[in-house]
């Protein structure tokens, strides 16, 4: 029999994977991961997948493979349907797992405020699939807009809306931008690339809201030369009949609105009352924990308020995900050994983002580039934490040759066909 403590993980994202690497070092521990997915996937560049210029290969990493050398980890195909705490074990879609320890690491999902037909009809950007859904649908309205029989299809068509302009919608305005210069205007020749008409809304005053007003300035400044039409201090109303609505009444015609607009969390069955906080997070203390149960919860699913620095929670990034599964995965061992645990601190390492190419901003601690040398940072820094060598240098290399000529050549629409069909 054996008398090793069975640690479940939630989730396989930047917390999940990196908690699982760390605890994977104790070989008391038995782990398993769970996951609706059978990979881990690097969501910031899940924008260049949709627009085409990276293969979804090049930012995903089958569990399996990640950890075949690890004995203690075992993987679990399935979703998190619920908890029960007082029994110790979780239900999933594809069976029931015990547990001594249950960690919650299944970051959020997108947040449609409410709004059932934008839900309906909008494009999320939330996973590889979602990237590999608009990546088909940009492709397939750019073949029918060369097919319009009327100059109202055409609009249609080539119209692209992109509600929220925090860092993915800049980014994914900015290589939707690129893609109409460098591609449109060379391929589809039927279409005037001019009447390829790139529309970002955000609700609040500025673009890239978390970050410094210098780089607010220059992600509007650069998306503008590029003839990003930006609408800021409106909202997007609702999504019907081929029509976005928006705030101040005004209306865009477009068979294409892509939701970056933000996240909230997934209501989780079974966790006690009171431990759900705004956005849906869930309330932890500074140790990660769900009130004094044996559940944790890291990443983005997880509100924490005891740091003095970020007294209303920490923002939603890659970094606090990273540093919270790393230090938890040291304190399950401390604890189950008895020992005091460390509480977490965020150590705040900047932000940045791409706008265009060679174009970027970055906020780092006491200083803020922008342009080529900030695009330089943005490469480096997100090529390090992709997992597998292969995957860097596939990577890497996709990237010189796209930027070098500016014609990848990804551009397929692969669709699954229905048999009765």
């Amino acid at each position: 029999m054996s008398l090793k403590k069975k640690a479940i993980v939630v989730g396989g994202g930047f917390a999940g994977v990196n908690l699982v690497k760390e605890l994977s070092r104790d070989k008391q521990l038995d782990i398993t991961l769970v996951d609706i997915n059978n990979y881990h996937f690097f969501p910031p560049l899940l924008y260049q997948v949709a627009t085409a210029f990276i293969e979804p290969s090049n930012i995903s990493y089958p569990f399996r493979r990640m950890f075949q050398k690890k004995k203690n980890i075992h993987f679990h195909l399935g979703k998190l349907l619920r908890i029960f705490p007082g029994e110790n074990y979780i239900v999933t879609d594809t069976g029931n797992l015990g547990y001594d320890i249950l960690v919650i690491a299944i970051g959020t999902q997108t947040n449609y405020f409410g709004m059932k037909d934008v839900e309906k009809n909008a494009m999320p950007m939330k996973n590889i699939t979602d990237a590999i859904n608009l990546r088909n649908h940009l492709l397939l309205s750019l073949e029918k807009a060369t097919r319009a029989a009327t100059l109202d299809e055409k609009q249609r068509d080539l119209n692209i809306v992109i509600a929220g302009g925090g860092p993915t919608g800049v980014e994914i305005a900015g290589m939707l931008a690129e893609m109409r210069r460098n591609i449109v205007s060379k391929e589809y020749l039927e279409i005037n690339a001019g009447d390829m008409r790139i529309h970002l809304i955000d609700a609040s005053p500025t673009l890239l809201g978390p970050m410094s007003k210098k780089s607010q300035e220059e992600a509007k400044k650069v998306l503008s030369d590029w003839n990003v039409e930006i609408k800021l201090d409106t909202a997007v109303k609702s999504y019907q009949n081929g029509m976005v609505t928006l705030s101040d009444g005004s209306e865009i015609p477009t068979n294409t609105l892509i939701w970056a607009s933000g996240v909230t969390g997934a209501i989780i069955p079974g966790l006690p009352e009171g431990s759900i906080g705004r956005g849906n997070r869930i309330l932890v203390d500074e140790f990660n924990r769900v009130q004094t149960l044996n559940i944790f919860a890291i990443g983005d699913i997880c509100l924490q308020l005891t740091d003095n620095k970020f007294p209303k929670g920490h923002p939603q990034l890659a970094q606090v995900a990273i540093q919270q599964g790393n230090l938890l995965g040291k304190n399950i061992p401390r604890l189950l050994a008895g020992k005091a645990m460390q509480p977490f601190v965020y150590h705040d390492k900047g932000s940045l983002a791409i706008i265009s190419k060679y174009k970027a901003v970055a906020d780092l601690p006491k200083i803020f580039f922008k342009g080529f040398f900030a695009w330089l940072i943005w490469l480096f820094i997100h090529i390090l934490p992709l997992a597998g060598f292969r995957n860097k240098v596939k990577l890497a290399f996709s990237w010189f040759w796209s930027f070098m000529t500016n014609d990848p050549t990804l551009r397929l629409i692969i669709r699954p066909v229905d048999k009765d069909d």
